[in-house]
């Protein structure tokens, strides 16, 4: 796995998460379509890269995104990203990674993540909305418009990230 290109990546999609995708996402719903783009990320490190780099990966770019959206409180959002990307590393290990495994994978993390946040957010007295309705008006939105994008980033991504394994001919010439 190319790291270095990984997080530069992640570095550039931080900042299209916070310069183009506010135009992109209607004003009504600002406060409702969340994406995660750098949670994205850490879910593909999860799952070529292995569940210690996930959890480093999740941990670091956690907290950029806590400094840069959430200031109010930092590091609910490191936390979550850190552990869920761990247990995903944790899971992907033990199974074979495929395309829809990744998308169940990312589904029930996205869920996990903002539910911790949720609860994190509940614990300082930060919110008093009603899980029901954060489930229904924030985090199932997030979770769909966060599997779109994975499904179109699944390829080229993967291509991306994944080395070429040599064949036997390749090997032999050198």
């Amino acid at each position: 796995m190319r790291i270095n290109r990984v997080i530069i990546c992640t570095l550039a999609l931080l900042i299209v998460e916070s310069a183009v995708v506010p135009w992109l996402v209607p004003s009504d719903w600002s406060e409702r379509l969340l994406p995660h783009l750098s949670f994205i990320m850490t879910m593909f490190v999860a799952g070529f890269s292995g569940r210690h780099r996930a959890f480093l990966f999740g941990l670091g770019f956690g907290i950029l995104s806590d400094m840069q959206y959430y200031g109010f409180l930092i590091g609910p959002y490191a936390f979550g990203m850190g552990l869920v990307g761990y247990l995903a590393g944790l899971i992907s290990e033990r199974r074979t990674f495929s395309l829809g495994f990744f998308m169940w994978l990312l589904m029930v993390a996205g869920v996990v993540l903002d539910t911790l946040v949720y609860f994190i957010y509940k614990l300082f007295s930060l919110t008093d909305l009603a899980l029901g309705f954060v489930m229904y008006w924030q985090i199932a939105p997030t979770v769909l418009i966060q599997l779109l994008i994975a499904l179109i980033l699944y390829v080229p991504i993967r291509r991306w990230l994944v080395h070429p394994s040599l064949s036997s001919a390749d090997e032999s010439s050198d």
